[in-house]
């Protein structure tokens, strides 16, 4: 099995979904006492939270590509990042690293495709709803995102930055992603990409009347798939 290197903490919260789903899958996938075999950096996500605010996004690449280079460094053979909305520096990170990024949006565009589904909603951060850099690489794959409108994208990035990446789940938020859900639904959405990887803690199949692709489910199921690989 090869090594996976997870270059975390943006947020932790997530970090620990895929912690958890991981060794999961390869309990499911190879039995008896089997773990995953795993490096994980995990960063603290308030600095890289101020550089996006600021939109400083060049020193973030900086960052991310210290930390790659580190994982490769010390024995990881693929890269997976934690986070849906920092792939917008997928190609600053690898720069001079040579081992492969197994790239969110890809896994989640094959996902869907593989389902028979073309249309999907996008919940996520501003940043990944409103820049082109994921919902551009959906569309390459045949993928057709559905956005929520300005207020509601304003909600569902506020939600996710004070109260999901802080652990807080509330039942008026949830109400709230619902809501959004449901409204893009009756505008012709096929389904829902939960596109941060914290939306899967309010939002899940059962509340949802379309098919969930939980973008964290779908990279980790990718990532065992490609470390497992021969």
């Amino acid at each position: 099995m090869k090594t996976i290197g997870i270059l975390g903490g943006m947020s932790a919260a997530s970090t620990q979904l895929y912690y958890r789903e991981l060794c999961r899958l390869t309990r499911e996938r190879l039995g008896g006492l089997h773990s995953p075999e795993l490096l994980i950096r995990s960063l603290d996500f308030a600095p890289i939270a101020a550089l996006q605010a600021a939109g400083d996004w060049a020193a973030a690449g900086r960052i991310l590509n210290a930390e790659a280079r580190a994982l490769e460094r010390g024995g990881a053979g693929i890269l997976v990042l934690a986070t849906n909305t920092m792939h917008k520096l997928a190609d600053e990170m690898m720069s001079g690293v040579s081992i492969p990024l197994l790239h969110i949006a890809d896994a989640t565009a094959a996902a869907i495709r593989a389902a028979g589904l073309r249309r999907p909603c996008l919940m996520a951060t501003a940043f990944t709803m409103e820049q082109g850099f994921y919902t551009d690489r959906l569309r390459a794959a045949g993928v057709m995102p559905v956005l929520p409108d300005a207020a509601d994208r304003a909600e569902t990035h506020r939600i996710i930055y004070e109260e999901l990446c802080r652990d807080i789940i509330r039942d008026d938020s949830r109400s709230v992603y619902v809501g959004i859900a449901e409204r893009l639904v009756q505008s012709g959405a096929d389904s829902l990409i939960l596109g941060c990887t914290e939306v899967g803690m309010l939002l899940t199949a059962g509340n949802v009347p379309v098919p969930v692709f939980d973008t964290t489910l779908i990279h980790c199921a990718a990532a065992i798939d490609l470390a497992l690989a021969r």
